[in-house]
């Protein structure tokens, strides 16, 4: 038996040794945990932060029901909402407000898409804000955007990002202005 039987028999026995097992499935596995928690992490944030604007704006727009809201015009709105809202970065600055009456005859929706601070271009786009007279229903759209917890997963790369990468909320909620 030469060197080459003695070679042949040597890799055939590594070639049923099993204790390298583990290390395969964890190389195939890995990547496919990591990336279902990165995406329940960034879904959390996600649901969190959307909860948390849609709770913000609940409270402002009782505000303005009961007539404490001072003063009555987007900066008070926006700070009344940023008041009650812990995860909005930047608050102020990455809010859009749009408050207008819908009319009770036709109950015509707010048109078009909602607008939202584009960071990319440092814009805030100019919106109607309508405080209404007595009786009127209103309607407000509130526009958040955030970055993405994990800009890199998953989830995050199927969101809609604007040219910055951010992502927006939006919230909406209805009132009618008391006499």
């Amino acid at each position: 038996m030469g060197l080459f039987g003695k070679t042949w028999r040597a890799a055939r026995a590594a070639m049923r040794r099993d204790d390298g097992n583990a290390t395969i499935e964890f190389v195939f596995l890995f990547p496919a945990i990591i990336t279902v928690v990165l995406m329940a992490v960034e879904i959390g944030f996600l649901q969190t932060r959307s909860v948390l604007l849609d709770r913000a704006v609940d409270l402002a727009m009782r505000e303005i029901r009961l007539g404490t809201l001072t003063p009555m015009n987007v900066t008070g709105l926006k700070q009344a909402i940023c008041n009650r809202s812990i995860l909005i970065p930047d608050c102020l600055n990455s809010l859009t407000i749009e408050l207008r009456p819908i009319s009770t005859t036709t109950w015509g929706p707010l048109t078009g898409a909602t607008q939202c601070v584009d960071r990319s271009q440092n814009i805030t786009p100019v919106l109607q804000f309508t405080p209404g007279v007595k009786n009127e229903l209103m309607l407000v759209r509130v526009c958040s955007v955030y970055e993405p917890f994990f800009p890199t997963s998953a989830l995050a790369g199927k969101l809609q990002h604007d040219a910055s990468g951010s992502y927006a909320l939006v919230s909406m909620s209805a009132f009618v202005n008391e006499p």
